[in-house]
C-alpha cells in the first residue's frame, strides 16, 4: 500500500471515529467513544470471515449470527452518529460483543467445532474497562463467566455441525488471533491517544505555570497550587520603588496606539531585566507607572541597595532614551502583602511604606530619584544622597526628603555592588546635574 493510501485510510478512520464526538466533550470521553467506535468497526469487518466461510459451507444459521453481528453494528453506529446518545450505543456494541459469539458455538456444535469462537466474547469486558471503567468491566467479566460456563454445560448436548479439519484449526487459530490481535490494537490505540493527551495536558500545565510566574512571585505561586487561600502575610522591612514616566499623557495623545504599546513594552521590558539582576520582585504596573519591592521574599539583608542600584539603572537606561525622563520614588519599611481576587488574582502589597514610596514618586524631581528619610538612612553607608529640604507631601504633611545621586566611591556592597555596578559609570549622574533640574 502506498503512503498516500495509508494516509487516506488513517484519516478516514480518524473521521469514523469520531462520528459521536461532541464539542462539550472532555479529551477523556473522546478518546472513550474514539475507541468504543473503532472497536465495533474492527469486528465488523473482520466478521466477513466467519459470513463467507460458514456461507460456503452450508451452514447458514451459522453464516447467519455473524451476518446479524454486522446488521445490527452498523445500525448501532448510524443512530450513534446521528444522536450521540453513548450509553446506548455503548451498552448494544457491548451485549452484541458479548451474545453472539455463544449463539454462533451453540449452532456449530460446541467449542470443538467452532473453533472456541466463544473466546470473542471476551471483548466485552475488555471494551467494558477501555470504554466505562473498573467497576462497569466487572459486571461484563461476570457476563463472560457465566456464558464460558453455558457454553461448558451445553457442549455435551450439542450437535457437531460438519466442518473441515483443517477449517477448524485454521479458525482456531484465527479466532486466537482476533481476540488478542483486537486487544492489543484497542490497547495500543487508547494507550497511544492517552499519551498524546497527556503530553498536550504537560504542555498546557507548563504554559500556565509560566503565566502564573508571571502574574505571581514563585514561592507565593507554590503556596496558591498547595490550596492556601488567604495567602497574607507582613513583612517588617520591604524596599518599595515606583517608577513614572514623566510627561507619559501628552505624549500618549501624539502617538498611534502601536507606538504607544511598544515604547511601554521597551521600557518596562528593561526594568523587568534590571529587576530580575538584582534579586528584585516586580509587583505590578498601572499605566505608565512601575513597582518593584526588595527585601519581601529572600530575606536579602542587601536588598535595599539592590533596590537603589537597580533605581539608578533605570535612570541611567532611560537618560539614554532621549527626550524621556521618569520620576523615582522609594521607601522603606513593614509591608503587608498578600494574593487578592478569584480571577485575574494579583500579588499585591500595602501598607504606609507603599503609599509613601508613592508619594516619593508622585511628587518627585523628573529625572532623579526620591527617597524619604528613613530609605536615606538605610542608604546612606553606600550611597551618595543629597538632601532636597522639606516638602509637603499629600496625605501625609510636611516630610524631609533626599535625592540619590548614586554610589559612595570605595565603599562596595558586600553582595550586590560588584555584579551590578558594570553598567553604571562611576557616577549615573554628577551633584550639579540634579542641581539643575532642581532649579527648573
Amino acid at each position: 500500500m502506498s503512503a498516500s493510501a495509508l494516509i487516506g485510510w488513517r484519516a478516514l478512520a480518524q473521521r469514523l471515529a469520531r462520528v459521536g464526538v461532541l464539542p462539550t466533550d472532555t479529551t477523556e470521553e473522546a478518546l472513550r467513544k474514539e475507541t468504543l467506535v473503532l472497536f465495533a468497526s474492527v469486528i465488523t469487518v473482520l466478521s466477513f470471515v466467519w459470513v463467507t466461510t460458514y456461507a460456503a459451507l452450508g451452514l447458514y444459521l451459522a453464516a447467519a449470527i455473524p451476518l446479524a453481528y454486522q446488521l445490527f453494528s452498523v445500525a448501532n453506529l448510524a443512530l450513534f452518529a446521528k444522536r450521540k446518545r453513548y450509553r446506548f450505543f455503548r451498552t448494544w456494541a457491548l451485549a452484541l460483543a458479548l451474545v453472539l459469539p455463544f449463539l454462533l458455538q451453540l449452532s456449530l456444535g460446541g467449542f470443538l467445532p467452532s473453533s472456541a469462537v466463544v473466546l470473542w466474547s471476551f471483548t466485552a469486558p475488555l471494551g467494558a474497562l477501555l470504554f466505562s471503567g473498573r467497576t462497569e468491566a466487572v459486571r461484563w467479566f461476570v457476563g463472560f463467566v457465566v456464558v464460558v460456563g453455558l457454553s461448558a454445560a451445553f457442549d455435551p448436548l450439542l450437535t457437531s455441525a460438519d466442518i473441515p479439519a483443517a477449517i477448524v484449526i485454521v479458525f482456531f487459530a484465527l479466532n486466537i488471533l482476533g481476540v488478542t490481535g483486537t486487544a492489543f490494537f484497542l490497547l495500543t490505540y487508547f494507550v497511544r491517544e492517552r499519551e498524546r493527551a497527556a503530553a498536550l495536558v504537560a504542555v498546557e500545565r507548563e504554559r500556565s505555570e509560566r503565566l502564573l510566574l508571571n502574574v505571581l512571585p514563585a514561592p507565593i505561586a507554590e503556596r496558591l497550587k498547595a490550596g492556601e487561600s488567604p495567602i497574607a502575610d507582613r513583612a517588617p522591612e520591604v524596599g518599595v520603588l515606583f517608577a513614572d514616566i514623566v510627561g507619559f499623557t501628552p505624549l500618549s495623545e501624539r502617538m498611534q496606539p502601536d507606538e504607544l504599546v511598544r515604547l511601554l513594552d521597551e521600557v518596562f521590558s528593561l526594568f523587568d531585566a534590571l529587576v530580575a539582576k538584582h534579586g528584585l520582585e516586580k509587583i505590578k504596573t498601572i499605566g505608565d507607572s512601575y513597582m518593584v519591592a526588595s527585601g519581601l521574599l529572600d530575606g536579602d539583608a542587601h536588598h535595599a541597595e539592590q533596590l537603589a542600584w537597580a533605581a539608578l539603572e533605570m535612570q541611567h537606561a532611560i537618560s539614554r532614551k532621549s527626550p524621556l525622563e521618569i520620576r523615582i520614588g522609594i521607601d522603606i519599611g513593614p509591608v503587608v502583602a498578600g494574593v487578592i481576587g478569584r480571577q485575574k488574582f494579583i500579588y499585591d502589597l500595602w501598607g504606609d511604606t507603599v503609599n509613601t514610596a508613592g508619594r516619593m514618586e508622585a511628587q518627585g524631581v523628573p529625572g532623579a530619584i526620591q527617597v524619604t528619610e528613613r530609605a536615606y538612612q538605610r542608604l546612606m553607608p553606600a550611597f551618595d544622597l543629597e538632601e532636597r529640604g522639606m516638602i509637603e507631601v499629600r496625605g501625609k504633611g510636611p516630610m524631609r526628603t533626599y535625592l540619590l545621586v548614586g554610589s559612595k566611591e570605595g565603599v562596595p556592597l558586600e553582595e550586590g555592588g560588584p555584579r551590578t555596578r558594570s553598567l553604571l559609570p562611576q557616577q549615573v549622574s554628577s551633584r550639579n546635574d540634579q542641581k539643575r533640574r532642581l532649579e527648573r
